[in-house]
């Protein structure tokens, strides 16, 4: 009678734990500890859980760190369009064909994404020349 009955919590995908803290990293003025991204969560994630995702994180060149005292202080180490650059480089170096990677991304683009890649490529290609 005095049971309460509990609800199973639903598991997070790795993938949506490592957003979430890489959110909270971005809302932060600087590096902050692990502590303080566990509080920033809300305190539902185990301290232990938020230092293994962020150092998922560090290997894969997500976040830096430094130390901080007897622990780290850790920060993003781009932005959100330097972190989604980083993760369609690495699906593209994990492919054999590139060029067909490639090729098919391009034909995907609206005209106006396009012509803005065009537009890049260019001013890259300038830059080169400098």
């Amino acid at each position: 009678m005095g049971e309460e009955q509990q609800r199973p919590r639903r598991r997070r995908g790795q993938g949506q734990l490592e957003a979430l803290v890489l959110s909270a990293l971005r809302e932060a003025d600087g590096p902050v500890t692990a502590g303080w991204v566990q509080q920033r969560l809300g305190g539902d994630l185990a301290y232990t859980t938020v230092v293994t995702i962020l150092t998922r994180l560090l290997a894969k060149g997500a976040v830096t760190r430094e130390r901080a005292g007897r622990s780290f202080a850790w920060t993003p180490a781009s932005d959100q369009a330097g972190l989604a650059a980083r993760k369609m480089r690495r699906v593209l170096d994990a492919q054999s064909d590139r060029e067909a990677v490639l090729a098919s991304f391009v034909t995907g683009l609206g005209p106006d994404d396009e012509r803005l890649l065009r537009e890049l490529l260019r001013q890259a290609e300038d830059e080169g020349e400098d």
